[in-house]
């Protein structure tokens, strides 16, 4: 069984926060992007490498591909999955990646959507996904970084 740490909901995915405080905090040594855009985009794959500490490894795959490869990782792998959208994690569980809990930590504010929490903005699709998360027994909490307190979920349903 893969050892993933940490599955995060980001659409900055790597970036300053998440590459030093959360992966020093859950003590990951590969950051595994879970995204079908940025997996062919090797330009925004080699910025994001920049911001990733020194000595944690990177991978840039597409849902399909983490799913088919995912348990395949070796044990001293420590997994911190990185993903843009819910409905992308939940794509994830539903091919059978045993994700047990999801960090909400930062979704912007776009056209249709609206605020719930701090950093985190919502619309019906994200809603249903976030539902169906919970509903297959996952945690979810939101926070944007390790020593923030963890914000209540009902926000994302209200």
């Amino acid at each position: 069984m893969p050892n993933i740490m940490l599955t995060r909901i980001d659409n900055r995915l790597i970036h300053g926060q998440v590459a030093t405080q959360w992966t020093n905090v859950i003590g990951a040594n590969l950051l595994l992007v879970a995204n079908d855009k940025v997996a062919n985009d090797k330009m925004r794959q080699g910025l994001m490498d920049m911001a990733a500490p020194n000595g944690v490894a990177t991978r840039y795959f597409t849902i399909e591909k983490t799913i088919n490869v995912i348990h395949k990782a070796a044990d001293r792998q420590k997994i911190f999955i990185i993903c843009e959208t819910p409905q992308d994690v939940l794509k994830l569980v539903e091919g059978g990646v045993p994700i047990t809990k999801v960090n909400i930590g930062n979704m912007h504010m776009a056209e249709g959507k609206r605020q719930v929490a701090s950093v985190v903005c919502v619309d019906d699709d994200d809603v249903n996904a976030f539902r169906a998360l919970q509903e297959k027994g996952i945690e979810l909490e939101i926070r944007k970084v390790p020593q923030d307190p963890k914000e209540d979920v009902q926000k994302l349903f209200s």
